[in-house]
């Protein structure tokens, strides 16, 4: 009988092992440009060698993944509008938001330069984008750096989004397809740095604008709110932001390089430094 018992419960230890090992994983909702940028095909793996933990990444515009986490479909959100994350704090959707990293958009445009923008402040890179009429290509997706770049056109006094002249074009999806369509029609178009310098199919493009406080591009992590959904994985979700900012995580970062570029650049230490005093 007691061998009987035995051999039934060491069955379902099997049986449940698997099921208890893919419980320890977790959703992050994260904007494309740390996927495309290929970022988290480097820090995953180190994440996982630390801490066992598997990460499933829904890549979306900053917009959609902060949607994602309000509906309690992700147990974490890394995202770069940093305005629209402190709402989600405040409206009590996400626990606490850490700055992780930051890098810095770039205005891409055609080696030809119709607008005559290259070496301009990025304002009248705009103005004068508009006053040619040049081709420019939006994301249109309510992402991170769809909000950055109507910040700067209406910075700028200017708001093609609203009378969407025929030499804007809204594509609605994600940096690495905007880069492409901006290609295919020799267009300008505002991307991250990180994103930019792992994008293969340059073709006749180039950074028309950068450098300037405008510009820059700030991360940030957080879990999202347990108290509003229970079902959150608490402590693997906070693992993973603890991880982020630890200086094991703020290395990884560091030690991302394409072809010797530095695509992201830690801060949480300086953040932290900055609150503390």
């Amino acid at each position: 009988m007691r061998l009987h018992i035995f051999a039934i419960a060491t069955a379902l230890a099997v049986a449940t092992a698997p099921v208890l090992a893919q419980d320890k994983s977790i959703v992050v909702a994260s904007t494309t440009s740390t996927q495309d940028s290929g970022l988290f095909g480097h820090i995953l793996p180190l994440f996982k060698a630390k801490t066992g933990i598997n990460v499933k990444v829904v890549a979306q515009g900053t917009g959609q993944a902060l949607d994602t986490g309000r509906r309690g479909d992700a147990d974490v959100l890394f995202v770069h509008a940093k305005a629209q994350e402190e709402k989600f704090v405040a409206d009590g959707f996400g626990v606490k938001r850490f700055d992780v990293m930051y890098n810095d958009f770039v205005l891409i445009g055609p080696k030809s330069d119709p607008a005559r923008v290259k070496g301009k402040d990025v304002g009248l890179a705009l103005k004068a984008i508009e006053a040619k009429s040049a081709p420019f290509v939006s994301r249109g997706d309510r992402s991170g750096t769809h909000s950055a770049e109507l910040a700067l056109w209406k910075k700028a006094g200017l708001d093609p989004a609203a009378g969407k002249p025929a030499w804007y074009r809204e594509i609605g999806q994600g940096m690495g397809a905007a880069l492409n369509t901006a290609a295919a029609m020799s267009a300008y178009v505002l991307a991250d740095r990180g994103t930019w310098i792992s994008f293969k199919n340059k073709g006749d493009l180039q950074i028309a604008v950068e450098g300037g406080k405008a510009l820059f591009n700030q991360y940030g992590v957080m879990l999202v709110n347990p108290a509003k959904h229970p079902h959150v994985k608490t402590e693997l979700g906070q693992t993973f932001v603890d991880w982020m900012i630890s200086a094991d995580g703020q290395n990884a970062i560091r030690s991302y390089r394409i072809d010797g570029q530095q695509l992201f650049f830690p801060n949480a230490e300086q953040a932290a430094m900055k609150k503390a005093g």
